[in-house]
């Protein structure tokens, strides 16, 4: 069950840069949206990768790391809601929540 939550927590990384994309690519037209569709979720790659990532130089200690993550996931929920996906956004924060909650119940936030 263990190795499975934290296969879990990847894929809600990789689907919040998707729905960030998605909002990105909702909220534009043309060109703007193909940036914002690949420039948001570049920004949120990047800010996890020197922030959250568990091989980051800069991690954040965990009292501040797990707020930016939920934050993150609380964004993307938000992202999907904002493009039209409301019923995607609440089950990806149901997922979320969920996950950080088997998180915190195997110690596994230093994984």
């Amino acid at each position: 069950m263990k190795p499975l939550n934290l296969a879990l927590k990847f894929l809600l990384e990789l689907a919040a840069l998707a729905a960030v994309g998605l909002w990105g690519a909702s909220i534009a037209g043309g060109a703007a949206a193909v940036v914002l569709a690949i420039g948001l979720p570049l920004v949120v790659a990047v800010l996890w990768g020197t922030f959250a990532a568990p091989r980051a130089r800069r991690r954040l200690p965990l009292r501040l790391r797990a707020p930016f993550e939920l934050g993150v996931f609380a964004l993307a929920a938000l992202a999907l809601w904002g493009a039209g996906h409301a019923a995607w956004g609440a089950a990806f924060a149901v997922i979320a929540v969920a996950n950080a909650l088997l998180l915190t119940a195997f110690d596994q936030w230093e994984g």
